[in-house]
């Protein structure tokens, strides 16, 4: 990297621009290699009083896919195009994007030089990102940026002309190891540019994965996360190299059910999800809930229940009685096979008068009580005791779990990113149990053969399994946005997803 000069006008130009709050949100860098990574290196805190993350995006060789998932990334958000990537900035409530700023050398070099700077100029518009691109005056890329509205320019003539760095070449792309071990961005660009050869199925795999096969670190990672997204029309050879090659992940894939699969089916988008002895609920975005076989997800039914409209929550209960939260809020109830006590049905019906007047986020079951989570931040354990109530996020709880051990307690998450456990009637844990900077978007507890396990995914794609007596965690991002987790009694982890469904073991110690 070249040397830099904090004195020198371009760094002081750029300084200046980023410490003015006024400032275009686009800056646009001509002649100064090397400006960039000294800005990265130099730390947020050059930047005074306006303090902002900066993340460093190297555009040599990226699509402008690649450059959405790296970009994404940074951000905290799940994006499976460019225009996912907009949209999620231009809707979400994540303060991230506010607070990075974007530095973006050697837009020249990108691989879709094009498209990369109308996905940046889009990004610009959406004044939730500020970003820093180097270009090279007198390119159709450059000219793009300048039009696309208000901007600074800073140029810097000092460092001499860095040689045009040479992108990675792709590898046999049907080669499902050199795929896994290859650069991640060669790997994307190749695929990109090869529309029409699926390679037995990697091509689909890979782009559906992508955000996650990109950040993964190691082949296994990749080769796991590959696994999770194959679909059964795939070359038959692909399954058993991949399995082999994530055999140093620490997860085991027990079965996937993927968008096309025939034999058995896909169960389609899944936005709840509840395990329930050896039967696995998925709630469709229609408001269906599936039953499937845990051990094979083979399609066992539905569930007839009195819900209109979308499911946001399942709940079953020990008695077989499953509670559902329908998307205003309120509560409803199945009865299982065996008869109910009075007391749990007069429990019931209370909690759906309450939540008819006070709708709720979240819900839970356990034992003799129900769970539920508010707008305001607060969860209320109804039992036959009475009701035990904590205020334990910052805004809007997204979920909650209960699981009945030897000590049974709660767990809730929330748009604050933290997870939180409590066990009603003492007062809550003063530290998160974990937390990500972006929402918390499902959780799930059981009580298995190990002990207590606890699920939770968030809104950046990120899945996290819990084992809170030997206080460690098992991670896994998919790639494509989280729906819904649960746990079944056996300790496994399934994720649900738009497009497949997914259930994992953690790797035997």
């Amino acid at each position: 990297m070249p040397s830099v000069r904090a004195e020198r006008p371009g760094a002081a130009a750029l300084l200046g621009w980023l410490t003015d709050p006024d400032a275009p949100r686009l800056c646009l860098v001509t002649g100064g290699p090397g400006l960039l990574d000294w800005l990265a290196a130099h730390g947020p805190r050059a930047a005074g009083r306006h303090r902002s993350a900066r993340a460093l995006v190297p555009l040599t060789g990226r699509t402008a896919l690649g450059t959405a998932w790296a970009v994404a990334d940074h951000l905290g958000v799940v994006a499976a195009s460019p225009a996912d990537l907009v949209r999620a900035l231009a809707t979400s409530d994540t303060g991230r994007a506010a607070r990075t700023v974007l530095l973006l050398p050697d837009l020249h070099t990108a691989a879709e030089p094009l498209r990369v700077a109308e996905l940046l100029a889009e990004l610009a518009r959406t004044r939730r990102v500020r970003l820093v691109v180097e270009t090279r005056p007198d390119t159709p890329e450059h000219a793009l940026l300048a039009a696309a509205g208000r901007h600074t320019e800073v140029t810097d003539d000092e460092t001499a002309e860095a040689p045009t760095p040479s992108p990675a070449l792709p590898p046999n792309l049907s080669d499902p190891a050199l795929v896994c071990a290859a650069d991640p961005v060669a790997v994307t660009t190749g695929y990109v540019r090869e529309e029409g050869d699926e390679h037995g199925g990697l091509r689909t795999a890979w782009l559906r994965a992508g955000q996650a096969l990109c950040a993964a670190r190691t082949p296994a990672d990749r080769a796991l996360v590959l696994l999770c997204a194959l679909g059964d029309g795939a070359d038959p050879r692909l399954r058993p190299a991949l399995t082999r090659l994530a055999e140093p992940a620490p997860w085991r894939v027990r079965w996937t059910r993927v968008t096309g699969d025939v034999a058995p089916p896909w169960p389609g988008p899944v936005a709840a999800l509840a395990a329930q002895g050896g039967t696995l609920l998925a709630a469709d975005l229609g408001g269906t809930v599936r039953l499937l076989a845990t051990a094979d997800a083979r399609p066992l039914g539905r569930l007839d229940h009195p819900v209109t409209g979308r499911v946001t929550a399942l709940a079953p209960a020990p008695d077989g009685t499953v509670l559902l939260l329908d998307e205003r809020g309120r509560l409803h109830t199945v009865r299982g096979r065996e008869p109910r006590p009075p007391y749990l049905q007069r429990l019931t019906e209370a909690v759906t008068t309450t939540l008819t007047r006070h709708p709720g986020t979240a819900l839970a079951a356990i034992g003799g009580s129900v769970v539920v989570g508010d707008r305001l931040g607060s969860v209320h354990a109804f039992g036959l005791t009475g009701l035990h109530q904590a205020a334990l996020h910052s805004g809007r709880v997204t979920a909650v779990a209960a699981v009945e051990s030897a000590t049974p307690f709660v767990c809730s998450g929330g748009t604050d990113g933290t997870v939180r456990r409590w066990t009603p009637g003492q007062d809550p844990d003063p530290a998160p149990l974990t937390e990500r900077r972006a929402p918390v978007v499902s959780l799930a507890a059981a009580e298995t053969p190990h002990g207590p396990f606890l699920a939770a995914a968030w809104a950046d794609g990120t899945v996290e399994l819990h084992r809170p007596e030997r206080s460690d965690r098992l991670t896994f991002r998919p790639g494509p946005p989280v729906r819904a987790v649960t746990v079944t009694e056996d300790g496994a982890l399934v994720v649900g997803l738009d497009e497949a469904l997914v259930r994992l073991e953690p790797h035997p110690a």
